[in-house]
């Protein structure tokens, strides 16, 4: 074996047991690693193989590393769990995996619907919108861009309402009207400049963006919108129902996807 082989063999084992640290609870979600120095010393490997085994980890979102004073590499924040198979509110969806939800509102106006949203919400020329753009926080850190869409003839005094927690319970509470089906495409996309700081995260930076018409419970088409969570804080679960399991045909089933650096 040569020397570069043996150097990937050592750094696979090194980040082979930091994983098993985070899994255990020993490593936690926003921990700083200690030192370079302290750390080759605690695996018994040399600086480069331990930077090998780091940037193999950060290179999968496990960790970040951040220069200058108070930098370092730190255990990559918890993701959130993005669950298809169901429709609700990202305030709802933080709470229920124990994040604090928050919001800032950027717009709220009303205006006649452009050409893609007309289709997609089935308007006809000259319909008004009502068009509304938030940033959603986790822990007061962002972690989507969203710009959502709704037929202003639907929701007369939309806008006037509180924006800051889930229109779709605002819908139900006032309008009476309950999301029942939604059709969302998702896409792998790059931060742009105003992405990456309003988002606060580097430029060209993976963003999950996922563009959704939702339906009520009367089959009324809703809400158009488009949505753009940070790669590094998002995991996607989607949930399919099949035939009864089999020993070769295997019956309901979770997947789960996660975002990488592209």
């Amino acid at each position: 074996m040569s020397a570069n082989e043996d150097l990937g063999r050592t750094a696979e084992e090194v980040r082979q047991r930091i994983l098993a640290q985070i899994s255990s609870g020993q490593l936690r979600a926003g921990q700083k690693l200690g030192a370079e120095r302290d750390l080759a010393s605690e695996y018994q490997v040399s600086r480069s193989t331990l930077r090998i085994a780091l940037t193999a980890l950060e290179e999968t979102g496990v960790v970040r590393r951040l220069p200058g004073r108070g930098g370092g590499t730190f255990v990559s924040p918890e993701k959130i769990d993005r669950d298809l198979s169901q429709i609700v509110g990202v305030p709802s969806l933080l709470r229920g995996q124990g994040f604090t939800a928050g919001t800032r509102l950027i717009s709220a106006s009303v205006m006649p619907a452009d050409a893609k949203t007309q289709q997609a919400l089935g308007l006809a020329e000259g319909e008004h919108i009502f068009d509304v753009v938030r940033i959603r926080l986790a822990d007061s850190v962002p972690i989507s861009l969203e710009h959502a869409r709704f037929p202003a003839e639907m929701f007369p005094g939309l806008l006037e309402r509180p924006l800051g927690n889930s229109l779709y319970e605002l819908l139900s509470k006032h309008y009476e009207t309950t999301p029942d089906e939604a059709v969302e495409q998702i896409d792998l996309v790059n931060a742009t400049l105003d992405e990456a700081r309003i988002l606060e995260v580097q430029l060209g930076a993976p963003l999950l963006a996922v563009t959704r018409t939702t339906m009520d419970t009367k089959g009324r088409k809703i809400e158009f919108s488009h949505d753009l969570f940070r790669g590094d804080r998002t995991r996607i679960t989607v949930r399919t129902k099949g035939r009864p399991a089999t020993p070769d045909q295997p019956g309901e089933r979770g997947r789960t996807v996660e975002l990488k650096e592209i």
